[in-house]
């Protein structure tokens, strides 16, 4: 996971420098967006496991690894959002709010697909 994170952050910076937002299309702010979305999807995750695993050092590694990677998605995906929103003129706090809290829905349905009845699946 730090390896591929590694190499989507090698990508960004080739993008941040080697691209010229003026004279490329919709192909370059795709990559740049791509790669800057896959790079801090692997940062949220990376820091989101190494969270729960000094806080929760008796669960099973994949279970958090599993967890810290949707949540690093969650997070990554609400920071793409804005920084394409704010791009647009349209990053205010009541779309900001919205976002927030679809993502909670989200995070909140895979949580109780996890936690039936009180036994975890």
């Amino acid at each position: 996971m730090t390896l591929a994170t590694i190499f989507c952050f090698i990508a960004w910076l080739e993008v941040l420098f080697f691209v010229n937002p003026l004279g490329t299309g919709l192909a370059g702010f795709i990559l740049f967006y791509l790669s800057f979305f896959l790079t801090f999807w692997g940062i949220f995750s990376i820091i989101g496991f190494l969270i729960r695993y000094i806080l929760r050092r008796n669960r099973f590694a994949y279970d958090q690894v599993k967890m810290a990677f949707r949540q690093g998605f969650l997070f990554s995906l609400l920071l793409i959002s804005s920084l394409i929103l704010q791009s647009h003129g349209l990053l205010v706090w009541w779309n900001m709010l919205l976002l927030i809290g679809l993502l909670a829905i989200v995070e909140y349905f895979f949580l109780s697909l996890k936690h039936k009845d009180g036994v975890t699946q």
